[in-house]
């Protein structure tokens, strides 16, 4: 009898197991609902158990469906500081305590998005002070997959030094001002991944009905199929070898009292579980908040896709559209960071994919409504791609939010170029100052202009203000200049903006053809990230 017992009871465990109320990492304790307008709740239970969600006055009913999810959707309500209860009940019972009405954004994107608050410049300063009980922050996991996942490992937790700390600086400032301006509680979701590609974000089989990503998809398809368990052992038995050679290395120049400056090698990494696999993102971190009630999306990426970005001018606004479809809020608010200025410093006027990328992303304004980019191209660091002052970006971020969705009569938009006439050996470049005026910083001359002739051999150029809106460009070595660029390279030395000290948008007048047009994708092979790059 008791092998049939234990059948019995083995068949009726996984029903045991089902008949519990679950509820995913994102609605939980000390959470944030998104203020005057409809927040789905969802969880899981057996399959056909009616479940009720109380809030307040509010009372909404669900039945689990085949695979057990259920979803209500609460009414809007205002914004509400004190915490308050929401009472599930199904198989079982679940009271999430201490949960606010406010402002919820999502904060996304890779390394220098994920860059915590503790390593900002001035956290040593700051950090005492970080104790906002009605600020909410909650972190995904990095999970890299292809199979959509439904739930993570985290929790909501009140802003605090400790809880800050590891969360997204720029997340954190960002929230922090609007907290501080609007007076309501704020909802913070850190969802990034350093080193992500833009492609890792998205939903892998729209990428592969486009025919515009025929070729990223197919050499994907061969990466998949040459990196088998068999390759990732070669590599970590080859790694485990150059470690034990780097630790012999460095004990014997400790034991000669020689200073030891040789890197530890870095462990391998399958691509397959990476951030730059098309999906993985989507599926491992994105899939399992879709649908949580949310303002709106802040966004800095794009150093991982700067290779490719004439690309990039098409897979980020699809990106963005993607999110919202998914959503299914309309159009939210999707404001990004244009890249910083990186790397070694340029002599001589010429061509640069980080410029390209900064293109990508400002045309992405023309085709992507209820959003916009901050201009930070002053704020980088060229030994550094994870520049540490994080407030300033936080802040030109927050002027969009402020004066586009929260009716703040404040600058937001930087100036960006209008036209250009050339006339003989000069180039009149009239930007759109939206309602401001240019002025320079540290001297008077405008620097960051370069022209060129038909020769297409550029210069660096003279420039100088001539009007609230205009600045006159010439150059001794280009007699007859027919394009302008500005603040074109990795690393430009700039200095026009606005008189509230937004910085002039890179651009250039010409329509030559971008360097990265014609890019091959390569093998991508991710490798362990430095410690240092969260």
């Amino acid at each position: 009898m008791k092998p049939i017992a234990y059948s019995i009871l083995a068949a009726l465990l996984p029903l045991a197991a089902r008949a519990e109320l679950k509820l995913p990492a994102i609605i939980g304790d000390n959470m944030v609902l998104q203020q005057k307008q409809t927040n789905p709740i969802w969880g899981w239970d057996t399959p056909g158990t009616e479940v009720t969600v109380k809030f307040g006055a509010q009372s909404k009913s669900a039945k689990a469906g085949e695979k057990g999810k259920w979803t209500v959707k609460l009414d809007p309500v205002p914004a509400n500081a004190e915490a308050a209860t929401l009472t599930i009940q199904g198989t079982s019972s679940r009271d999430v305590k201490n949960v606010l009405v406010g402002e919820v954004w999502l904060c996304s994107g890779q390394s220098n998005m994920g860059f915590t608050a503790g390593t900002a410049r001035d956290a040593d300063l700051d950090l005492p002070g970080w104790k906002h009980p009605l600020i909410r922050l909650i972190k995904v996991p990095n999970v890299g997959i292809q199979e959509p996942q439904d739930d993570f490992k985290g929790q909501w937790n009140e802003c605090t030094p400790e809880s800050t700390r590891s969360f997204t600086a720029v997340g954190f400032f960002y929230g922090r001002m609007l907290h501080q301006m609007l007076g309501v509680p704020v909802g913070l979701i850190d969802n990034s991944w350093g080193g992500s590609s833009c492609e890792a974000w998205v939903r892998r089989d729209l990428l592969e009905k486009d025919a515009r990503f025929k070729d990223l998809i197919e050499q994907w398809k061969r990466t998949e199929a040459a990196y088998t368990p068999e390759t990732l052992k070669k590599e970590w038995t080859a790694y485990m070898a150059k470690k034990d050679a780097w630790t012999k290395a460095a004990a014997e120049a400790r034991k000669e009292g020689k200073f030891f400056t040789e890197q530890a090698p870095r462990a391998p990494q399958s691509p397959l579980t990476g951030q730059h696999r098309p999906g993985n993102l989507y599926s491992g971190c994105l899939h399992p908040i879709i649908g949580y009630g949310i303002k709106g999306a802040i966004w800095y990426q794009g150093e991982s896709n700067a290779s490719r970005a004439a690309e990039y001018g098409y897979l980020f606004p699809l990106m963005i559209q993607h999110w919202r479809d998914e959503w299914k809020e309309g159009d939210f608010p999707f404001y990004w960071v244009q890249l910083a200025n990186y790397q070694a410093r340029q002599p001589l006027p010429g061509n640069s994919q980080w410029a390209e990328l900064r293109e990508s992303q400002t045309k992405t304004q023309s085709v992507i409504k209820n959003g916009g980019q901050s201009i930070i191209i002053d704020v980088g660091e060229g030994k550094d791609i994870h520049p540490k002052d994080k407030k300033d970006v936080a802040n030109r971020l927050v002027r969009w939010a402020l004066a586009k969705d929260y009716g703040f009569k404040i600058p937001y938009h930087s100036p960006e170029l209008n036209n250009v006439v050339f006339s003989g050996s000069t180039a009149t470049v009239t930007l759109d100052t939206f309602g401001s005026s240019l002025q320079t910083f540290d001297v008077q001359e405008a620097r960051g202009f370069a022209v060129c002739g038909e020769d297409k051999n550029w210069a660096w150029a003279d420039a100088k203000i001539i009007g609230p809106d205009k600045v006159e460009v010439s150059s001794k070595a280009v007699a007859k200049p027919i394009a302008v660029r500005y603040a074109w390279a990795d690393n430009p030395v700039c200095n026009l903006y606005s008189k509230e000290w937004l910085p002039v948008t890179p651009f250039r007048s010409d329509t030559f053809p971008m360097i990265t047009s014609a890019k091959p994708v390569l093998p991508v092979k991710a490798a362990a990230p430095k410690p240092a790059a969260r």
